[in-house]
């Protein structure tokens, strides 16, 4: 019996994608990959992080690796978390500075992250922290995605990562495929550029920053033939959500109206691109758009694409702010995980029921009936 072909989109949001490594590894430590056909993922940001680690994880597996998938997404995310006591009051004096100046408390002052201040305090700080490793992201992830060895691992049958970050210099969007041999550690590194607190990531000869601005997270490009393959186009997308869609209250604020526009500015992409796919559906259903023409704006599918929404509960929702996404106290992240992993079990427990068009979906988010 053919499994049904999914693809997994992982929304940006700094650490407070730890939710989303919940969901992903809860997800494969149910077997998922054995119930469906995984073939795509794609994320920004720290939706990019997990979704590398989770296709990474996917390709050691069908090479013979015993190491359990969850396992690589929650180690790295252990590596991540503040243990030693200096990283803790780091992490802590970093939160009540980031508070302080959404507040209106304490004024903020621009440094950039190219600037020889910036350099001078990073190297002073690196004296102080025992793990090196704890402010050198570029480590990290190599220490757990071994990139030279991604080109033995491929196989035209293996799903394919997509990768979203924005293009400095042209102004827009870059879709790092693997299947164009594209996925290296700079890709990832773009992909989670903060502009604030890294410097521009040069590949080649273009300079990226964080994906949030283009593309928050990838998802009508998993439908693509000319980025995935023919081959590898899903029958449903599951999206994993950071940001919250809608809010109660107007802000008014300072903390809240921070907190809000980021929320606004990590969504936006997603949802024009929902809007953008629920138009074309229904132009087709009613005729109104040949299949040619289809084809001709870089899809090549007669069955629409269905979605399944994961999203935060939302007493936590209402629990961060945009600060929490820079934290990486261990109480934080297990708190993102372990919600992470029970909107999968709920997931995984409603999998009978029918996933959402794409314009129920925006209906669905975006509070309309």
């Amino acid at each position: 019996m053919t499994m049904p072909k999914i693809a997994i989109a992982c929304q940006g949001g700094g650490s407070q994608t730890a939710f989303t490594a919940g969901v992903l590894k809860t997800l494969f430590d149910n077997d998922i990959h054995h119930q469906r056909h995984i073939v795509g993922l794609s994320g920004t940001s720290g939706g990019a992080l997990n979704a590398a680690l989770a296709w990474y994880g996917l390709l050691k597996a069908a090479k013979g690796d015993m190491t359990p998938i969850g396992k690589r997404i929650a180690d790295f995310w252990e590596d991540l978390a503040a243990k030693e006591p200096v990283e803790r009051l780091l992490d802590e004096m970093t939160m009540a500075e980031l508070r302080g100046v959404a507040e209106g408390m304490i004024p903020e002052y621009e440094i950039s992250p190219s600037s020889p201040v910036m350099k001078w305090m990073q190297s002073i700080l690196s004296l102080y922290l025992p793990r090196k490793k704890f402010t050198d992201f570029r480590g990290l992830l190599e220490d757990h995605i071994k990139f030279d060895e991604i080109e033995s691992l491929l196989e035209p049958t293996s799903p394919v990562l997509l990768v979203g970050a924005a293009n400095v210099k042209r102004g827009t969007l870059k879709i790092f495929s693997s299947r164009a041999g594209e996925i290296t550690v700079e890709a990832i590194l773009a992909s989670a550029c903060i502009p604030t607190i890294f410097p521009a990531v040069q590949i080649g000869e273009e300079y990226f920053w964080d994906g949030l601005f283009s593309s928050n997270p990838p998802v009508n490009p998993l439908a693509q033939p000319r980025l995935v393959g023919k081959e590898n186009i899903p029958q449903e997308i599951w999206i994993v959500f950071i940001n919250a869609i809608t809010c109660e209250n107007i802000p008014t604020k300072p903390h809240e109206i921070v907190d809000r526009r980021n929320e606004m500015i990590g969504n936006v992409s997603l949802l024009q691109d929902l809007h953008m796919l629920a138009a074309f559906e229904r132009a087709f259903e009613k005729g109104g758009l040949a299949l040619e023409v289809w084809k001709e704006l870089g899809f090549d599918t007669e069955n629409w694409i269905k979605l399944r929404l994961i999203q935060m509960s939302k007493p936590l929702l209402d629990s961060l702010d945009y600060a929490s996404k820079l934290s990486r106290a261990p109480e934080h992240i297990h708190r993102l995980m372990d919600d992470g992993a029970k909107q999968a079990r709920k997931l995984l427990a409603n999998l009978s029921e029918p996933a959402f068009t794409v314009a129920e979906a925006g209906r669905v988010l975006t509070g309309q009936k």
